[in-house]
């Protein structure tokens, strides 16, 4: 928890203020069972009735300053927490937001929202306990024995032996339940991976008719949570009757040998009384620790899980590139690959193995192989997704691991295999390519899209508001809004990952007959599984397992890559395999 703290400087005032103000609350409170007992002993005692006025409104003046101490601290501690919190919350997230592909897929995104939401709540309620009560609850059980040893040193032994009877409690719920915390924290997180697969799948399962299955698996989730928390829960109950029973017999046998002493005429009434209201002070401050113990433990947990996202260092660092400025000549290839290899996990299996290609401005290349092959990973390689393990990638003659990332991703439009847009209208989708564009720019994109009739279609066109995901639109249109996406800042390189999958061959063909007169001088990229997508490249790349077939134009393929020509048999009329 310690290594968080940090964001807890903007708000020193308040942390050391906030106790101070409750320290003094604290110190009143203590005073007050002393002045119970000067009322008893003086004002009852000798039946004057000004004394106990006096000392009454005494009390009522002491109860006011500590109520006013108490709502101080109070505000400190609420500033000093939500603002700990929003701070974490935005270096989480914008620590998140540097890392690359391969350390979101390690985390996982259910994992990630429970932590930035669910562990940074636990950790601001910590903060503002921390304030409020952790310096209150040790300062009030230490003070009220203090206080008790000054009205009777031999009774005070009696709350000095119950101490580490105490202590021990304690010990033993700690030990045993902060590992259970770290396994609910995880098992919350199955538990959330579980509902995000249901709530972002639910169309699949009902398709599937497996609704029951899934209920099944979630209530397995729930269920293995459920157990956990009530295993810690069992744990952690017993420390309030504990500690309850430690202290009242404390009180018992105060009583007892209070009364003792009082017939004995060593002690008076009024001190039997402000004995007991300590000892009361101390019981209600020990189910406080009690309480705090668990909350602590808790945040103890969470702050391991946040540790463990703000640790994360990227695999893809862009710290100290500077902005490439130099002029780009004729000759110079858009994209160049160099004996590159590169596997998902560098322990494993390769999913690309010492690939080797040039790519010249201007072409139209496309990407054709089997699923699994290596072509989205290829793809994804040139905008740095992730890094290479072996070799070497230039975009521009540049090698793409000496550019600022933003700088070079400046230079790529992509269109993901999964078409995804956020809330807002369809411009503000489109603008996400260029954010000062114009409504002709984006009707532009939009025609250059095929996107441009269904837009004009719609009641309020551009300002169309798109739904969650784009709910409201087919695959189709979302497929062509994230192409204008891409196309409407005119980027030097486009990649199209499998993006037409859901477009119908006429339409494919006016996509990509847009795209040549959009962008002449754009290096184009098409990734597909349709021999009819790619077969008028400028250069098709084959993939196989991994590596690359074979390299050249559509009848050449044919005439020399076995692989390419599987492809297109199993596609094309054997008429048009023999052309």
């Amino acid at each position: 928890m310690f290594k968080i703290a940090v964001f807890l400087k903007p708000y020193k005032k308040e942390v050391i203020l906030g106790p101070i103000f409750k320290l003094l609350e604290a110190i009143l409170e203590l005073l007050l069972p002393t002045v119970v007992a000067l009322i008893v002993n003086n004002g009852i005692g000798n039946q004057d009735s000004a004394y106990v006025y006096r000392m009454g409104g005494l009390m009522l003046l002491m109860t006011l300053l500590g109520f006013g101490c108490s709502m101080v601290c109070q505000y400190y501690a609420a500033r000093a927490s939500q603002g700990f919190g929003t701070l974490l919350r935005n270096k989480m997230f914008k620590h998140v937001s540097s890392l690359s592909y391969a350390e979101l897929d390690k985390l996982g995104t259910p994992s990630l929202i429970n932590r930035i939401t669910n562990d940074v709540n636990q950790l601001q309620l910590a903060v503002a306990m921390l304030i409020r009560l952790v310096v209150r609850a040790p300062f009030i059980c230490i003070g009220a024995i203090i206080m008790s040893m000054i009205l009777d040193f031999r009774l005070s032994l009696i709350l000095l032996a119950a101490t580490p009877v105490f202590g021990v409690i304690l010990y033993f719920i700690i030990t045993r339940s902060s590992p259970l915390y770290r396994k609910y924290q995880q098992k919350l997180d199955q538990l959330a991976l579980v509902l995000s697969e249901n709530l972002s799948g639910i169309r699949v399962i009902r398709a599937f008719a497996k609704s029951r299955r899934e209920k099944q698996r979630f209530a397995a989730a729930s269920d293995d949570l459920t157990e956990t928390a009530i295993r810690v829960s069992r744990i952690a109950a017993w420390l309030g009757p504990m500690t309850t029973l430690v202290v009242n017999a404390a009180i018992i046998a105060i009583l007892w040998a209070g009364g003792w002493h009082i017939n004995a005429g060593r002690l008076s009434q009024g001190k039997i009384i402000a004995f007991i209201n300590y000892v009361t002070q101390i019981l209600l401050a020990l189910i406080v620790v009690s309480n705090l113990v668990i909350l602590f433990t808790k945040a103890s947990s969470s702050a391991n899980r946040v540790n463990e996202v703000l640790a994360a260092a990227t695999s893809v660092p862009d710290e100290g590139n500077a902005r490439k400025t130099a002029a780009v000549t004729a000759g110079t290839p858009a994209i160049t690959f160099e004996h590159v290899s590169f596997g998902y996990n560098r322990t494993g299996e390769l999913a690309l193995e010492d690939i080797t290609v040039k790519i010249s401005q201007g072409q139209t290349v496309g990407l054709i192989g089997s699923t699994g092959s290596g072509k989205s990973t290829f793809v994804h390689l040139i905008p740095r997704f992730y890094d290479t393990v072996q070799g070497e990638i230039r975009v521009r003659g540049v090698n793409v691991k000496d550019y600022p990332l933003e700088q070079l991703r400046s230079l790529i439009g992509i269109v993901p295999q999964k078409a995804l847009l956020f809330t807002g209208t369809i411009a503000d989708n489109i603008r996400w390519g260029k954010q000062d564009a114009t409504r002709e720019e984006l009707m532009q994109a939009a025609a250059v899209a095929q996107a441009e009739e269904f837009i004009s279609k719609l009641p309020e066109g551009l300002d169309t508001q798109v739904a969650r995901g784009g709910l409201n639109l087919s695959g189709g249109q979302k497929q062509r809004l994230t192409i204008a996406r891409a196309v409407v800042g005119r980027p030097p390189i486009l990649i199209l990952d499998d993006s037409s999958s859901a477009l119908d061959f006429a339409t494919d063909a006016a996509l990509r007959k847009a795209l040549k007169e959009y962008g002449r001088d754009m290096t184009v990229l098409l990734v597909s599984q349709r021999v009819s997508t790619v077969q008028q490249a400028d250069q098709i790349i084959v993939f196989d397992e991994g590596r690359i077939a074979g390299t050249g134009t559509h009848e050449e393929l044919l005439a020399s890559c076995g692989v390419y020509r599987e492809i297109c048999e199993s596609q094309l009329s054997s008429q048009e395999v023999a052309q």
